[in-house]
């Protein structure tokens, strides 16, 4: 059997990203396949939410930026919308929308001259609220959500854009064990069944270790490491960059866990 060419969905090179002029990334270079995970770590403030933005074309950035061979720069809001999702570690949610009407909002990119919902618009964001456990929610305002339910309700909206590339800035924030699995293996199943694209910067090494395909270990800026998680992912490079005492076992499917050893 043949099997399917796999290409490039999004590719950085030489990529530089910062503020009003003060660069905070520099020289990132990754290919990232179509329907692959890459999550990108690193301390606080090693520029990981910096980088992810710069992807989502939300920030200045130097080098070449390109998704599905498009430059993000030369790309209008409502095309870069359609191919990619981006949800921040920190939304700002408006007032006096609902669950309902802000997961709707991930339908804009794909709606007609009138801006309306059709039948389908609301069976998807349905679906979409019922995948993520969030149906007995969805009349609720925002302003009266948990942390971790609007971070659920934010990932709903980005899934409800159908987007190709999805840019996920510390997506298990504020989730308990079990809904931060549960939301890790909803994304890894719209990426191993659609061919979605995955970009998340994650905190839990231990969870960054058994998702994605690759890792890119970011350090004041810089790149400290890019490869497979058990090749970057090991107690001498970590405890280098995160200055932690830690070690790394083998877990029962081969992934590296990373545990912290109280210092004496």
């Amino acid at each position: 059997m043949t099997r399917p060419l796999v290409t490039t969905a999004l590719c950085l090179r030489g990529v530089g990203a910062g503020y009003r002029g003060r660069p905070v990334v520099h020289d990132v270079t990754v290919q990232v396949p179509g329907g692959s995970w890459l999550a990108v770590l690193g301390p606080n403030g090693s520029g990981k939410s910096t980088l992810l933005k710069s992807m989502a074309g939300l920030v200045d950035s130097t080098g070449e930026l390109l998704v599905h061979g498009r430059p993000v720069s030369t790309m209008g809001n409502r095309e870069r919308a359609r191919a990619i999702g981006y949800a921040p570690q920190i939304p700002a949610l408006p007032d006096g929308l609902t669950v309902t009407d802000y997961v709707l909002l991930g339908r804009t990119p794909h709606l007609g001259p009138l801006g309306r919902e059709g039948p389908s618009d609301l069976s998807l964001v349905a679906e979409v609220l019922t995948r993520l456990d969030l149906s007995n929610l969805a009349g609720r305002p925002l302003r009266t959500l948990s942390g971790g339910e609007r971070q659920r309700t934010v990932l709903a909206r980005v899934l409800a854009q159908q987007a190709g590339v999805l840019l996920l800035d510390e997506p298990t924030t504020g989730l308990d064990i079990g809904h931060a699995q549960a939301l890790l293996e909803l994304v890894d199943g719209l990426r191993t069944t659609e061919g979605v694209t995955v970009v998340t910067t994650l905190h839990d090494l231990t969870l960054a270790a058994q998702y994605p395909d690759q890792v890119l270990l970011l350090d004041a800026g810089e790149v400290a490491a890019v490869g497979s998680p058990s090749h970057v992912l090991t107690a001498e490079r970590l405890a280098r960059h995160y200055a932690a005492n830690l070690t790394v076992l083998t877990g029962p499917d081969g992934h590296p866990v990373v545990a912290p050893v109280r210092g004496h």
